[in-house]
């Protein structure tokens, strides 16, 4: 089956909404915790605040992607994760190893992100490690004679 796939910039804006995503839900959900359990808001590396929020990042994209093959960014702009060796779904080892060593890497090193505009699948270097790519998801209507 042949896909088109997504470019840099269509799954740039999906991850800027992801972070969107994300940045609510710790002001949602985290912050309010903390307060409440009058928990420290430091940043150091290694702080009960970081900890949580790195949790939240990392488990919104594993949790999004295998139930979903989608974050709630790549479903606004049309987009779903597939692997490009598994038949239909994700399995945990190729969702884990995507979306949290992957992952990982490339946002520890922001410019592997540029890969995604010079590969012939529009691969990340999350989605090269894995197999995956990011393609179109697009809802073909069929029309029925009137």
């Amino acid at each position: 089956m042949e896909y088109e796939y997504a470019g840099f910039w269509m799954r740039f804006w999906a991850y800027l909404l992801d972070l969107v995503v994300i940045a609510s839900i710790e002001r949602l959900i985290i912050k309010p915790v903390f307060r409440v359990a009058d928990l420290s808001f430091d940043s150091s590396m290694f702080s009960p605040f970081t900890i949580a929020s790195v949790l939240i990042f990392y488990l919104y994209f594993i949790l999004m992607t295998k139930y979903f093959h989608a974050t709630i960014g790549k479903m606004i702009f049309g987009l779903r994760v597939i692997s490009l060796k598994e038949e239909s779904r994700l399995s945990w080892l190729t969702i884990i190893f995507r979306e949290g060593i992957g992952r990982y890497i490339s946002v520890l090193i922001k410019l592997l992100y540029l890969l995604v505009a010079f590969t012939p699948k529009k691969q990340a270097l999350h989605d090269i490690f894995a197999d995956t790519s990011v393609i179109y998801e697009r809802v073909r209507k069929q029309f029925q004679p009137a």
